[in-house]
């Protein structure tokens, strides 16, 4: 009897949900068909595995052959099943069928995101050399990927999901489940076993909802500094211990340097991609468990590499968008999320006199000079934005200069002696500056600058440095 008639008319495994299992479904509209997986786990191999589907014949078959392919098997090993695999087992599939294979193996990796993400037990017995990359779908976490697998016993994929949205692209997120689904095609393509870790309530919690907050308090976050520091890397090296392996990789461009104290945060190598910035808030705890392949390599460089491998995304453009913006614009979204339409107000300079009026006071941030929409004899810049009274402040350049930046909820890694500048936004170049307090955690801090800056935004990150090193970070209350 040939596979797929065996399958359909025998399916392995086709009845209920067993107790204490995780399950994963995939289907539905347009098409119609359905498959649902579910795996109880016991020392990090599937012990037990059921599926049901509806719709056509082929979707049951799919089901089935799923149940074949990973009763039995390693967490990691069915982390390595994609829709191919389903279709092999059933002595391959036409154009026309190999949608179910799709569902199958969509289905079953939804079951192991719901374990990644249920429970701290171990998935996989520890390794030594195991490391766990985080593979976004991109050229730099492919790179990682490879860079990684050339130095270590093994190489694990995992896959944020952060961020549904259907007003969005997410063909151009990083972490929409149309990213996840593409991540998981490359590690496959590159051998390696795939698993999705699903965040999105936390992200939602702990990462978009301060970001609507502050810009309806008139101050400009950075969201993934946020990200970074309290969601993505805890969850993941979370999980990296789960897995049994003993290091996490990522694609960023961020080196890490050692002193008597122990790791920190360095810059890149490539100044045009350099991320610490965006990494300044991750404790040393968790440096003390990543890698960054790429810090010492430029952005020619890792495409090279990707090319040389050939893979498929060896030229993919790189995202310019926050992972939840792709697609829509900041005001949309805040409209969408942050309780309604903008309220138009005024704009008027330092001494309250009225220029003009603006749309609503989210859309702008200090330092900024296009889109004020009022005329002048001078170029103006925003000097503040005052939520509760629904005004932008302007005023001409130099009314932007100071020489002193007020930091809430900073972290010095080390004693602030050791600071000889600080970075103030991430596109910028870190400005000389002082900090006279120990290492350690401090409700408010005074930076003194050499030079003027101009531009200091509240909401946005200050990265506290000694050279290359990040040594400590803090947010921007205000500048005087």
């Amino acid at each position: 009897m040939h596979p797929f008639e065996q399958h359909l008319t025998e399916p392995a495994g086709r009845g209920p949900v067993p107790p204490g299992a995780h399950v994963g479904s995939a289907g539905g509209a347009p098409c119609g068909d359905l498959v649902r997986v579910a795996l109880v786990l016991r020392d990090g191999r599937i012990a037990q595995v059921t599926f049901d589907a509806d719709g056509c014949g082929a979707a049951i078959a799919a089901g089935s052959a799923v149940v074949s392919l990973v009763e039995g098997r390693s967490v990691l090993d069915a982390a390595r099943v994609g829709a191919t695999d389903v279709s092999s087992e059933l002595g391959g599939l036409s154009a026309g069928k190999f949608h179910a294979a799709d569902l199958a193996a969509d289905a079953l990796h939804r079951a192991l995101a719901a374990a990644c993400a249920a429970g701290d037990d171990a998935l996989a017995a520890p390794r030594p050399g195991r490391v766990v990359v985080a593979m976004s779908g991109g050229v730099d976490s492919a790179v990682a990927a490879i860079l990684e697998a050339r130095e270590r016993a093994e190489v694990v994929a995992v896959t944020l999901k952060l961020w549904a949205d259907q007003e969005g692209d997410g063909e151009r997120s990083c972490c929409s489940p149309q990213a996840v689904i593409g991540a998981r095609a490359l590690a496959h393509s590159m051998g390696l076993p795939h698993l999705t870790l699903d965040l999105e309530d936390d992200f939602r919690d702990l990462v978009v909802e301060p970001f609507v907050t502050e810009h309806e308090a008139g101050r400009t976050p950075n969201p993934c500094v946020r990200c970074n520091g309290e969601v993505r890397f805890d969850a993941m090296l979370a999980l990296a211990g789960r897995l049994g392996a003993d290091a996490l990789a990522t694609g960023h461009y961020a080196r890490i340097e050692h002193d008597a104290q122990g790791p920190l945060l360095a810059r890149a190598a490539d100044p045009q991609k350099d991320q610490t910035y965006m990494l300044s808030a991750l404790r040393p705890e968790a440096l003390a468990r990543v890698r960054f392949p790429l810090g010492g390599l430029t952005k020619p460089q890792v495409r090279e590499i990707a090319a040389a491998a050939g893979l498929p995304v060896a030229e993919k453009r790189d995202s310019q968008d926050l992972c939840f913006l792709a697609g829509t614009s900041r005001e949309r979204f805040l409209a969408r999320h942050g309780g309604g339409r903008e309220r138009p107000g005024e704009v008027v300079d330092a001494g309250g006199r009225v220029l003009g009026r603006h749309p609503g006071h989210r859309r702008y941030t200090v330092g900024q000079r296009r889109g004020l929409g009022v005329a002048a004899g001078e170029p103006l810049f925003v000097l503040s934005t005052d939520a509760a009274a629904n005004r932008v402040v302007v005023g001409p350049r130099e009314a932007l200069a100071t020489r002193t930046v007020v930091l809430h909820d900073v972290f010095l890694n080390r004693d602030g002696r050791r600071v000889d500048s600080v970075k103030l936004r991430y596109r910028s170049e870190p400005l000389p500056c002082r900090v006279s307090a120990p290492a350690g955690g401090h409700a408010a801090l005074d930076i003194a600058l050499a030079e003027d800056a101009r531009g200091v935004a509240p909401g946005q990150t200050a990265c506290l440095m000694d050279g290359d090193l990040v040594v400590g970070h803090g947010t921007i209350a205000a500048s005087a």
